[in-house]
């Protein structure tokens, strides 16, 4: 008994402690669940204040953009790359050219690792120019903000226009690589280069400067600027960086490139021109271009001046007696008088519909920007070993009231490795930019095709472009070029359009047509020569036996023949050459001897 009641307390004191420790225990966990149900609670009332939210919010529109990339360019990992070197690219050589700067542009683009995309590689691209370079102030503008462009709206023909490709690469490096575009630029005026980060401020659409420094530059002005991007490289094919950097040294003929791809060495593509093209000024919007909104919206930018000002100051080819002609359509004088800012929408309404229907001049041509077939002639020679090339540069016209200018070469090359029923290159540009993506639904393919290349010596399937070695490059360029996306990938154009592409095609197929066949008139009668040629000496031979005549009479007749056909001249210019060769030879000879005897009489001295 004793000992049973000894034991007793002894079981039941480790009962007690653990009863104890398990409510030590239980009190975090009671904490932590009532914190978690606080939590929880905070989200659901999160969760119903934002529902019970119904006001409309508002997005920037680098955003927009960061969200929407494929519409500018990104919607692969392939054009990635290519849309962000064209970007770079694109800015050197207008900020070259409004400077009146012989662009060189030195273009690196390296596979540094893996990229943090799936099956993609990290890629950096660098663009180095000679240009003006940029005032530090305006650096976060050009590579961080959307819509920030000294061109924006304006009728000019530069390859940038709205200031979104450079902001987009931008976006597209800090959104794969956590960076942002890495500038460095010096003008003409800065003792040092400035260094920095640009990235984008996506909610509020302006560029932050991050990492800012200042370092020495050997170049006395230019810009650099490095992105560190997913992607993947294609170097060869429609869409590879080569046909990228060809077609862009095709039409930029005053262009000296540096570019140094993967798996490849250094190349320069030296200028074959050393004239800078002159940027026409900028043209005014024509009245019958334009819809009822962008009528209105164009008013906006006039701010407080009066209609009739407003009128002839912001359209092309409207003037004072375009007033009257208004004027006599039921226009009233009182509307010419009011400001810009206080008319109505049926007044605005009022006078669209009558300048749409009365006769006004077609838009000035010379605000377009020609090539010119000499620099194109030139500059197409760098594309390979071509042995015929045909270049047409049509005059500026209008088409839809819009100035326009076409270009077009055909060339043959020389390599006829080629298969037969192999599509020929064809090479798309709108406003000296090489279009690589989305070709069959451009205007200027639907322009090949509607050719009849078979009439030019060309083999061409039913609605199709034709076949051969050959290179087919067609330049639009207008102010007002008509693109089918934000990615100005291929143009929209209308049927005056593709019809006066099909004209100066036709211009150059009928040269080249010319061309053939002179080749195969030439090729005819080479073979008529060789036939006589070859059965000629057996019928000499026959007749000297048959008259028994001479060996010196014999020979004179092989002779004769020889002249007859025209070998004589052909064995005289082999001579010649070989003549050539041989006083070359000698007079490098020469030329080491003396450079030696000069050498050996100053070491003497």
């Amino acid at each position: 008994m004793d000992m049973a009641k000894k034991s007793q307390p002894k079981k039941s004191a480790p009962a007690t402690k653990a009863k104890a420790s398990d409510k030590k225990a239980a009190a975090p966990k009671a904490t932590k669940t009532k914190e978690s149900a606080e939590e929880s609670a905070a989200i659901q009332q999160a969760k119903s204040s934002s529902s019970s939210k119904k006001g409309i919010t508002t997005s920037s529109t680098a955003e927009y953009f960061s969200k929407n990339l494929q519409q500018v360019g990104f919607s692969s990992q392939v054009k990635a790359v290519l849309t962000t070197l064209k970007e770079a690219v694109d800015n050197s050589l207008d900020a070259c050219e409004e400077n009146g700067i012989l662009p060189e542009v030195t273009v690196t683009v390296e596979k540094v690792g893996p990229g943090s995309l799936k099956n993609s590689d990290q890629v950096r691209i660098r663009v180095e120019d000679n240009g003006p370079g940029i005032d530090p102030e305006d650096v976060p503008k050009v590579f961080g903000e959307y819509l920030a462009s000294s061109k924006f709206g304006r009728g000019r023909c530069s390859r940038g226009q709205q200031g979104i490709g450079i902001s987009a690469a931008t976006t597209w490096a800090q959104l794969t690589s956590a960076v942002g575009a890495r500038v460095v630029t010096k003008t003409e005026k800065m003792r040092k280069a400035v260094r920095c980060i640009v990235e984008v401020d996506i909610k509020n659409n302006t560029g932050v400067l991050k990492e800012k420094d200042s370092v020495d530059w050997e170049k006395p002005h230019g810009t650099s600027v490095e992105f560190l991007i997913d992607g993947r490289i294609q170097l060869n094919g429609e869409a590879g960086l080569i046909s990228y950097l060809n077609g862009t040294t095709l039409v930029n003929p005053h262009l000296t490139l540096h570019y140094k791809l993967p798996e490849m060495e250094l190349h320069t593509v030296e200028r074959v021109s050393n004239t800078v093209p002159e940027i026409p000024s900028a043209v005014e919007p024509h009245p019958h271009t334009m819809k009822l909104g962008e009528f209105i919206a164009h008013s906006h930018l006039f701010g407080r001046v009066k209609v009739g000002a407003w009128l002839k100051k912001g359209f092309s080819r409207v003037h004072e007696g375009t007033l009257k002609e208004l004027n006599a359509a039921g226009i009233k004088n009182g509307i010419f008088e009011k400001l810009v800012d206080s008319l109505h929408e049926s007044e605005f309404k009022e006078l669209f519909m009558a300048i749409q229907n009365i006769p006004l001049m077609a838009p000035s041509t010379k605000s377009v920007l020609s090539i010119g077939e000499d620099a194109m002639a030139k500059s197409i020679k760098r594309l390979g070993a071509i042995d015929f090339f045909s270049v047409v540069s049509r005059k500026p016209t209008i088409c839809d009231f819009k100035p326009v200018q076409i270009e077009v070469a055909v060339a043959r090359l020389e390599d006829r490795s080629i298969e037969a029923d192999a599509p020929v290159q064809v090479l798309r540009f709108a406003n000296r930019v090489p279009l690589q993506f989305d070709k069959s639904a451009c205007a200027i393919v639907h322009a090949i095709q509607s050719v009849n290349w078979r009439a030019y010596g060309l083999g061409q399937p039913k609605e199709s472009l034709p076949q051969g070695p050959y290179i087919i490059a067609v330049s639009v360029v207008s102010p007002f070029i008509r693109f089918k996306n934000a990615s100005k990938e291929t143009i929209d154009g209308s049927d005056e359009l593709v019809e006066e592409i099909r004209r100066a095609l036709i211009q150059s197929g009928q040269r080249l047509s010319k061309h053939i066949r002179k080749e195969v008139k030439a090729n005819e009668l080479e073979e008529k020569l060789r036939h006589i040629e070859q059965f000629c000496p057996i019928l000499v031979a026959g007749l000297a036996r048959i008259t028994k005549a001479s060996d010196s009479r014999r020979k004179k007749a092989e002779d004769g023949i020889a002249k007859l056909l025209g070998r004589d001249a052909r064995d005289t210019e082999k001579e010649l050459k070989a003549a050539h060769d041989v006083l070359e030879e000698q007079t490098a000879k020469a030329s080491q001897k003396n450079s030696k005897k000069a050498a050996e009489a100053e070491v003497e001295a």
